[in-house]
């Protein structure tokens, strides 16, 4: 069901914006709140800036919010948590419900569910622990990219070509206490897709001299690039358009979402994880988007708030 279109600021009530949290990605979505709380008071929007540090219910205690912009990312904050807390206090909240969140959040079951459904994804394999490395290399091989299933921003995330480096990779996925598995390494461009209420914004290609788009490639990188409009065929960027739409539709995800895609050198499309709570930093992907098709950062977040009211 689309959002309602709202005109007047105070049609929104008060409105809580939600930030910090307690996970990795704490520092980039204070970053990111204070963009969107920004955002929000120059559209006349009467918000309140909340910085999670403990409980949510906490947090909220005494206060009296019509909604909530949620831009916590990671565990917490995307993952059901705090959709769950919303619920149960009644407050209307931006982004998917409980159930998505929770499966977006893990990264395994998102790709299980995307398989269950016919989509491509890169193999995997689950590594419990060192039990499972001799295992894991007959079935993928090399490079691998290891990943912590429930992080974000590629936190705990290492490239792997043979058998040490795949076990100091488990190593450092392992701290974040969470399943962690091997990817089999994509070779080819990867591309992003933002998703705003049901529809797929201008695709973006994502080029680093990095091994691959990690956290410092994201955030603190000059030499990341980004190509918008991202130089596939009008019919290829629909197709990923539409596949970004029909991603985010398979596991439930509402009001807005970032679902990244490689196209391999086989011309394979692979679904690679969806962001739920995507940034909304200087250096993030759907202001980016969002831009190209010309929505400025404060009609970007007017749009998303507005999707609290479905």
């Amino acid at each position: 069901m689309k959002a309602l279109v709202l005109k007047k600021p105070e049609e929104f009530g008060r409105v809580a914006v939600l930030m910090g949290g307690s996970a990795a990605e704490r520092e980039v979505s204070l970053r990111s709140g204070a963009a969107v709380y920004e955002a929000l008071k120059r559209k006349g929007v009467d918000a309140v800036a909340i910085d999670v540090t403990g409980s949510p219910i906490e947090a909220l205690a005494g206060h009296q919010f019509d909604r909530v912009f949620n831009i916590i990312h990671g565990r917490g904050g995307e993952d059901g948590v705090l959709q769950g807390v919303l619920e149960v206090m009644g407050i209307p909240y931006t982004g998917s419900g409980v159930m998505a969140s929770a499966l977006s959040m893990d990264k395994l079951r998102t790709k299980l569910c995307w398989q269950g459904y016919g989509l491509a994804t890169p193999k995997w394999y689950l590594l419990k622990d060192e039990n499972d490395l001799d295992a894991c290399i007959e079935k993928l091989g090399f490079p691998v990219i290891v990943k912590p299933a429930q992080e974000g921003s590629s936190i705990g995330m290492s490239k792997a070509t043979n058998r040490d480096e795949l076990q100091k990779a488990l190593k450092v996925a392992a701290e974040y206490r969470c399943d962690v598995y091997a990817e089999a390494w994509v070779t080819g461009k990867e591309y992003t897709a933002a998703v705003l209420d049901g529809e797929a914004l201008p695709v973006i290609r994502l080029e680093t001299p990095n091994e691959f788009y990690d956290y410092e490639a994201k955030y603190q990188a000059t030499t990341t690039q980004y190509h918008c409009p991202c130089g596939l065929s009008q019919e290829q960027e629909l197709f990923v358009r539409e596949l970004a739409v029909k991603a985010c539709e398979v596991i439930g995800v509402k009001g807005w979402g970032r679902v990244d895609v490689f196209v391999d050198d086989s011309g394979q499309y692979q679904l690679i994880e969806v962001n739920t709570v995507p940034g909304m930093t200087d250096h993030s992907l759907v202001p980016m988007a969002a831009k190209q098709a010309g929505v400025d950062f404060e009609e970007l977040v007017w749009r998303i708030l507005e999707t609290s009211l479905r």
